[in-house]
């Protein structure tokens, strides 16, 4: 019997043993195992990095984050010892690259955490900070969104940090200067972060190891961090594409930089000298025209004038600026012309966004005064439907009006990878294109594109609509509609930061006002677009004539086959024939084809549109040859050999009619042509002004007492604006009588139709049915 016990016991004692052998062969510790067992380190990445850096979506790359592998094929991490041995990982014949415990080390603690381009979708976890021996931080070309955490700053290693190309927001957090010791490089490009740089908590930090500091390409305000300018080891500086003011120190000139960049921004004053080190212009291009110094114009040297010479000139000066002042409000109220645009730029394309329950409203520029409500709650018609999207006239509850577009469900990409052509939309303004003021996404993923509501008519209905009342295109119109088609399209190409294509060139998308303005609608809709349904803009452009040889995809859509597009509009302006397929009998109308047809059988001028050449004499000196010209140029199957838009509004520029006067809006006219000549005189008398000034007081303070002097520049000065205003109200009076005449001149032309706006009624539209009522809001039609 004692045999038999002392035979169980044994067999409980070995169980006992081997029990937590054999637990140490699964993939994932016991629920019941110790805290203590796991690496710190272990703990924080699967509990709070991970899912912070994940957002909602699931990620490839950190699915290699679980205890069912080995430490050393997590990806992204490097690790090492406390006492400093790196655990070794790059052979894969290593015990330590199949070693399923290493993860029970207390000693092991992550060194780098390297995820560029992994498509991490969350926010930067505070718990970061946390990390005691993690020395670098590579997380650059994500979409990690929110503020980068205070706690980063409190890191006791951290030397090395890249988290450019993400969409971080909020200011730079001043504890990072925490780590001012050890840090190497800092790299922030290509954020939207904001605010005033904090200086270090310790005022005389110098930052000893800092070699690279790029905070280009983001939102900072104030003035130059001056504190920078301790930082005696730094080598690359990048300020550039932010919104920093004032001047540049000159004791930046003592580090020794060998990458700068201080672009687009708005610094003023001197340069400093950068003494072996030559910078050249494109570091400091784009600041305030005051900004000087090399390698930029030399600064202006110190004024050596005298007091009186000074007062002259700010009396001239000041007079000359009533006078100025005065005839621009004349000017303004005679041409009858209420027009307000800002130019101001909105920092990082979103001036503010109003979320709820019901979607996410983003306003830019001009739709400030949207709300979602007002959106929502707007009754709206059908104006016209596309194969990606619907257009609405849509009325406010305060009775403004709106249109909107919504994009047909499934035809474009989600919210996050179509957000930064949305801003990059939002921020485009031209006179002659149609801002986009807001976008608007709701729960289920519908989105409205939301713009200011025209009552004019496109090109294609001035063009090929025939109604009553209609008014004539003669030749100078239509010049005058091609040319702010061309300033349009040029913006897109060559004034942006960004470039952007127009990708759907027709008539259709052109607006055109009373006074002949056009503006450009459509532009860049089809990146916000999945290439199926973009495609069926290249296949509608194709039937339509409007499709370049080379463009068989969207994706291919680039300046050139923009210009092919332009090139067929044109033509359709001259010839006031509508290209691609008739609707008729199926036949296609080739554009191109009919005047290489013409010019060979010498019959150029039955191409041409009746009402082009009313009044014409001469078809050369008028332009009308030149830009049929160009409009073939503009076709030329090979696209290398298309001018440019740049080019093209050149072209246009330099040939307009020689009769503008009758045929063109007022407010281009009769200043420029008409313009009494007293009133010439008038402004080159305010140009000599000043220097009378100030030779009178250069005179008068050597032969005169102080007082009588000043008495009598006093005397000449109320002479002087009291004839001013005499000059300029005879001006002004003239002006309207020979603004009368003109119109009286040009009713006897027959330009009948000038001045008058559509009625709302006119224009094309259906009203919703109680089916689609609010299918622009709810994303069903």
């Amino acid at each position: 019997m004692a045999i038999l016990k002392l035979f169980s016991l044994c067999i409980c004692f070995f169980l006992l043993i081997r029990a937590p052998v054999r637990g140490d062969s699964l993939h994932f510790p016991s629920s019941s195992s110790s805290p203590s067992s796991v690496s710190s380190d272990v703990l924080l990445l699967l509990g709070k990095i991970r899912a912070s850096l994940e957002g909602d979506t699931q990620n490839l790359l950190l699915s290699s984050w679980n205890y069912s592998l080995p430490l050393c094929q997590w990806r992204g991490l490097k690790w090492v010892f406390s006492s400093g041995t790196l655990l070794v990982c790059s052979d894969s014949s290593s015990p330590q690259w199949s070693n399923l415990t290493l993860f029970k080390d207390p000693s092991l603690h992550v060194l780098s955490l390297q995820l560029p381009s992994a498509n991490l979708t969350g926010l930067l976890p505070k718990e970061l900070g946390e990390f005691t021996m993690l020395q670098s931080l590579y997380l650059s070309i994500n979409s990690l969104t929110g503020t980068i955490p205070l706690e980063l700053g409190y890191s006791s290693s951290l030397s090395d940090i890249d988290l450019s190309s993400n969409l971080l927001t909020g200011a730079l957090p001043p504890s990072i200067w925490n780590l001012c010791d050890k840090l190497v490089s800092v790299r922030l490009h290509g954020n939207s972060l904001s605010g005033s740089l904090s200086e270090p908590a310790l005022p005389n930090s110098t930052c000893k190891n800092l070699k690279a500091l790029d905070l280009g390409n983001n939102q900072i305000s104030g003035t130059f961090p001056e504190f920078i300018t301790r930082f005696q080891g730094l080598k690359e500086l990048d300020l550039g594409k932010n919104l920093l003011s004032g001047k540049v120190p000159q004791s930046l000139g003592q580090l020794e930089l060998e990458k700068l960049n201080l672009s687009n921004n708005n610094f003023s004053g001197i340069l400093p000298v950068f003494g072996n080190s030559k910078f050249g212009v494109e570091a400091f291009e784009g600041n305030s025209p005051g900004l000087c110094g090399e390698p930029l114009k030399t600064c202006a040297g110190p004024s050596h004038l005298s007091s009186g010479a000074i007062a002259g000139l700010v009396i001239g000066l000041m007079t000359g600026t009533v006078v100025l002042a005065s005839l621009l409000i004349g000017y303004m109220q005679n041409k009858k012309k209420n027009r307000s645009e800002s130019e101001d730029d909105i920092e990082e394309g979103e001036d503010q966004e109003n979320g709820s329950s019901d979607g996410k409203l983003i306003l830019f520029q001009g739709g400030e005064h949207l709300t979602l409500d007002d959106v929502l709650n707007a009754t709206g018609q059908v104006m016209e439907k596309t194969s990606y999207g619907t257009i609405y006239k849509a009325k406010l509850a305060d009775g403004g009006t709106i249109a909107l577009r919504l994009l047909r469900e499934g035809s474009c990409k989600d919210r996050n990878s179509c957000l930064s052509v949305i801003k990059q939309l939002g921020k485009i303004r031209h006179e002659n294109l149609i801002p986009l003021r807001a976008f608007y996404q709701g729960r289920r993923g519908e989105k409205l594109l939301i713009y200011d509501y025209l009552p004019i008519r496109t090109l294609h209905d001035f063009l090929h609509e025939s109604r009553a009342g209609k008014p004539v295109l003669n030749w100078a119109r239509r010049h005058k509609i091609a040319l702010g088609i061309a300033r349009g399209l040029a913006h897109l190409h060559t004034g942006l930061e960004v470039p952007i294509t127009h990708g759907n060139v027709r008539s259709k998308n052109v607006l055109v006002d009373d006074f002949f303005a056009a503006r450009l609608m459509e532009f860049g809709l089809d990146k916000l677009m999945i290439p199926s349904v973009a495609d069926e803009i290249v296949s509608l452009a194709k039937s339509d004539g409007y499709k370049a040889p080379e463009l068989q995809r969207m994706k291919k859509c680039n300046s050139r086959t923009d210009v092919y597009a332009f090139g067929i509009l044109l033509l359709e302006i001259l010839i006031g024939k509508k290209p691609g397929k008739s609707g008729r009998n199926g036949e296609f109308v080739d554009l191109p084809s009919m005047v290489k047809v013409a010019v060979l059988e010498e019959t150029t001028m039955e191409v041409f549109d009746v009402e082009v050449l009313k009044g014409i004499r001469s078809l050369m000196e008028d332009g009308i040859v030149q830009a049929l010209k160009l409009a073939m140029g503009c076709c030329a199957p090979v696209a290398s050999v298309r001018p440019s838009m740049d080019e093209v509004v050149k072209q246009l520029e330099e040939n307009r009619p020689r009769n503008r006067s009758a045929l063109y809006s007022p407010t281009e006219t009769r200043s420029e042509i008409e313009q009494p000549p007293y009133c010439i005189l008038f402004s080159l008398y305010i140009l000599l002004l000043p220097s009378t000034l100030l030779t009178s007081s250069r005179i008068w303070k050597k032969n005169v007492k102080p007082e009588e002097n000043m008495s009598r520049n006093l005397k000449i000065v109320v002479v002087m604006f009291v004839f001013v205003l005499l000059l300029t109200s005879s001006c002004l009076i003239t002006n309207g009588k020979v603004e009368e005449n003109q119109e009286v001149h040009d009713e006897n032309n027959g330009n009948e139709g000038k001045g008058r706006r559509f009625p709302d009624e006119q224009i094309p539209h259906r009203e919703c049915t109680r089916q689609d009522y609010k299918c622009w809001k709810q994303g069903l039609n």
